[in-house]
């Protein structure tokens, strides 16, 4: 397995305590650009590690924008996967329904077409149909979101329903916030949201679908801030193992 590491909150590049994790490759561009630019840089980069990783690479990164460059890099290697979203909050935005024009707020979207010319296109990613993705607890959403998600084909679920019979067919990328799980299990996340799964609840939903041997890759984006302490490094080498 290798591990590829994204030091980055959008455009942010993070020190280097803040992911407590040893990579085999440090995804780290030139950045340049307006702020689409910059994240179709790093995800252009996050794509070609992680087509050159061989089996189920280990993506972390320091939001959920890198998402996208997950799947595209899967893709180049010849693997169409679905996408299992654990995650606090719902980030299916669209620049025309943020209130607060944050784009990690729109990641999940993107990952299923939205915005092509900014986001798809110019990462030669083939968005994944609302129809692969499932969205495990997104307890905090915002009205547009809930709107979106009445109608949309993508599936909710609880962190405790995710199973292999309720997830689709083939290859998964498994992406997970860190702020899916309780704020009061997880200090210093930059959007915490009280009363979500236990950290137990979470690794027993992935070893769930790890144990499939259908994973084609896991992302965990780091939600927090600088500096980890230990129950960040406890958590990643948890979601490691």
């Amino acid at each position: 397995m290798t591990t590829i590491l994204v030091p980055y909150h959008g455009n942010e590049r993070f020190p280097d305590d803040t992911i407590p994790v040893r990579p085999d490759v440090t995804v780290d561009p030139e950045l340049e650009g307006d702020d689409w630019e910059q994240l179709a840089r790093l995800n252009n980069a996050t794509a070609e590690a992680v087509a050159a990783a061989g089996d189920r690479p280990l993506v972390f990164s320091g939001d959920c924008l890198i998402a996208g460059g997950v799947v595209a890099g899967l893709q180049r290697a010849g693997v169409d996967p679905a996408i299992v979203w654990f995650d606090g909050h719902g980030d299916v935005h669209t620049l025309e329904t943020t209130t607060s024009g944050y784009l990690g707020g729109l990641s999940l979207r993107l990952v299923n077409g939205a915005h092509p010319e900014l986001y798809a296109d110019r990462i030669g990613l083939r968005p994944i149909a609302p129809e692969r993705a499932v969205l495990a607890d997104a307890r905090d959403l915002d009205p547009a979101e809930a709107a979106y998600l009445l109608t949309s084909a993508t599936r909710r679920l609880t962190v405790p329903e995710v199973d292999p019979d309720t997830v689709p067919p083939g290859p998964l990328l498994v992406h997970v916030d860190a702020d899916v799980l309780d704020a009061d299990e997880l200090p210093g996340l930059r959007f915490p949201v009280p009363g979500g799964p236990s950290t137990g609840d979470l690794l027993a939903a992935c070893e769930r679908l790890l144990a499939t041997g259908r994973v084609a890759a896991l992302h965990v984006a780091c939600t927090w801030h600088s500096p980890a302490s230990a129950l960040h490094a406890e958590l990643l080498r948890a979601l490691a193992g």
